[in-house]
């Protein structure tokens, strides 16, 4: 059998020259993290490449640790994050498919005769569906959105990713400071309990004073355990964000938690700055879009069921031969996809319900993160600036009474322990709000 129709082998070529690109989505993504954490990111795809990015990750986690670093490694790193980015394969795999013509069908058929006065009869023909031809574009279109609405997604799983790592990291910070304190209570109470010792042999104490030392010192020795094993999980937590195992968990972090600063940019309009460029809300956009589209797409075909347009030879025996286009219509007599338009419908308000809902709660969640954050900043400016100097005050005249004999040992060790509770509470408040600060650079999709 000869093609007649020429054009109808193109538009079938045509249909079938999409292909897959693997970068395309995570070049976004990239772009997307890049923008509002300064930092890059990377998929790992099995490449010669990825041994690269094995070697910057050994560079970053060489020497003292940094929370830049640590968010870098996670978004090099992460398994569950490299494992979102795998969506974007998906969704794009999606995007080829929805640019794609049904395949063509062939039919054939051959008749031989049964006595030897017959001939041989053979029939062909080859059909494919019209109404794709006209769906087309906005079977693309709707692709396209859902592609555009998965990245937003996947961005916005990496910005999460990218706080909760500098929230675990200010937490390893606050733990290493706490458990240096703890360790020289530690120091403080065994010194005073080995002084209450001498001074029982002597006869100088009671017991009870002796006991009370005692007390105190195993006291510090379970406090300082206990922050240890904090210490120990904040870091294993953040060893899971980056992705470590290995020799590569022995990283160290030498750098204090920061100070809170001097001067704060301001607050204002960031419930505004969060429903403009916050990547879910985006991507809630997006997805209602696409859903209207689709719905669109499912009424303007609801009359038209299948649609088959094609060529056919036929030759009967001892006849002449034949030639000419066939045409098969489906009758939407029952099915004019009322089922698939209702839930449509449906899904199409769920969207709209759900980009509500993140608006109202984005709104909200910003309104409450910024208080905590004020109300933080407040409580640490007073700790340094008030509480703190008073207690080293009330250390220090205390020593010199006890120097001068006017107050015992105990009341010399209350006056130092109340010092070392009031700079824990202050380390907590500082740590409370680096916290609280990338929560709300999460909350409003970008750095603040």
């Amino acid at each position: 059998m000869h093609w007649k129709y020429p054009s109808l082998l193109a538009v079938f070529l045509l249909g079938g020259c999409a292909s897959v690109q693997k970068e395309r989505g995570h070049m976004e993504v990239a772009a997307l993290v890049e923008e509002r954490t300064g930092l890059k990111t990377r998929w790992n795809q099995g490449t010669p490449e990825d041994a690269q990015v094995q070697q910057h990750l050994d560079a970053l986690l060489n020497g003292d640790l940094t929370s830049d670093h640590a968010v870098e490694v996670a978004l090099l790193n992460n398994p569950a994050l490299q494992g979102t980015y795998e969506e974007l394969g998906v969704s794009q795999a999606d995007l080829v498919q929805a640019g794609l013509l049904t395949n063509p069908s062939f039919d054939g058929s051959i008749g031989f005769p049964l006595s030897s006065d017959g001939d041989i009869e053979h029939e062909f023909s080859i059909v494919q569906g019209f109404v794709d031809l006209f769906t087309l574009p906005l079977r693309k279109r709707v692709a396209n959105e859902q592609f555009i609405a998965d990245t937003l997604r996947v961005a916005h799983e990496a910005l999460a990713t990218t706080a909760e790592v500098r929230q675990t990291f200010t937490e390893v910070q606050a733990r290493q400071q706490l458990v240096a304190l703890r360790r020289e209570v530690l120091q403080a109470a065994d010194a005073a309990a080995e002084l209450a010792g001498r001074q029982r042999a002597a006869g100088n104490v009671t017991v009870l004073a002796l006991a009370s030392e005692q007390a105190s010192l195993e006291q510090a020795r379970l406090e300082l355990a206990q922050d240890e094993l904090a210490l120990f999980e904040a870091r294993e937590h953040l060893n899971r964000l980056m992705g470590l195992y290995g020799a590569r968990v022995q990283w160290t972090l030498s750098e204090k938690l920061p100070e809170v600063p001097a001067s704060e940019s301001s607050l204002e309009h960031l419930e505004t700055l969060a429903i403009r460029q916050r990547l879910d809300i985006d991507a809630a956009r997006k997805q209602t879009s696409l859903l209207w589209n689709a719905l669109e797409l499912a009424r303007s075909t609801r009359f038209f069921g299948r649609v088959e347009v094609g060529v056919h030879t036929h030759r009967d025996a001892n006849g002449p031969r034949l030639f000419g286009p066939t045409l098969s219509l489906e009758l939407p007599l029952f099915d004019q996809r009322q089922g698939l338009i209702a839930k449509l419908e449906a899904q199409y308000r769920q969207g709209e319900d759900r980009l509500t809902e993140l608006s109202v709660n984005a709104r909200s969640e910003v309104r409450a993160m910024r208080a905590r954050l004020v109300t933080l900043r407040s409580m640490a400016d007073r700790y340094q600036k008030v509480v703190l100097p008073l207690r080293t005050t009330i250390l220090e005249e205390s020593q010199r009474q006890y120097n001068a004999m006017q107050i015992g040992l105990p009341a010399l060790l209350v006056a130092r322990r109340e010092q070392v509770e009031a700079w824990r509470a202050y380390l907590e408040t500082v740590r409370d709000y680096w916290r609280a600060r990338a929560d709300l650079e999460r909350l409003v999709g970008g750095r603040l």
